[in-house]
């Protein structure tokens, strides 16, 4: 097997299975149908997979287009291997509801820790205020 250099490597995993971890946290399963020299990459049969907790939903996204910076992991999904991880799968309805409420939890958190470190004299910017670069 010869080595290939950059995004030329990714060839061979065109029309495979893949997962992609993007730079905002999502997670997206589907097929890898394209690829360019910035590594923007082309999904088909897409879905968006959420975790919370041992429970996922997977939501349909169809086509998706993947900006090449934003890809922050690609791997091959092996569709013969089984899964071993002891997740259920429930609606999108429910995962939804299940992510939002972590989210408020989060938020709640980070409030009560903000307000300590205020109540110390301490200052952390917000993070909406730092730039993403």
């Amino acid at each position: 097997m010869n080595y290939v250099p950059g995004t030329a490597s990714l060839i061979d995993d065109i029309d495979k299975k893949h997962l992609v971890l993007l730079r905002d946290g999502r997670t997206l399963i589907g097929y890898l149908r394209s690829i360019d020299q910035f590594a923007n990459l082309v999904f088909h049969q897409t879905v968006e997979r959420i975790h919370v907790g041992q429970k996922f939903g997977d939501i349909p996204r169809g086509i998706f287009i993947v900006r090449g910076e934003n890809v922050v992991l690609l791997g091959e999904i092996d569709a013969e291997r089984p899964s071993l991880a002891p997740l259920q799968q429930v609606s999108i309805e429910e995962i939804l509801e299940e992510q939002r409420l972590q989210q408020q939890t989060r938020q709640e958190t980070d409030r009560v820790k903000m307000q300590v470190l205020k109540d110390r004299g301490l200052s952390v910017p917000r993070p909406d205020n730092l730039d993403e670069y």
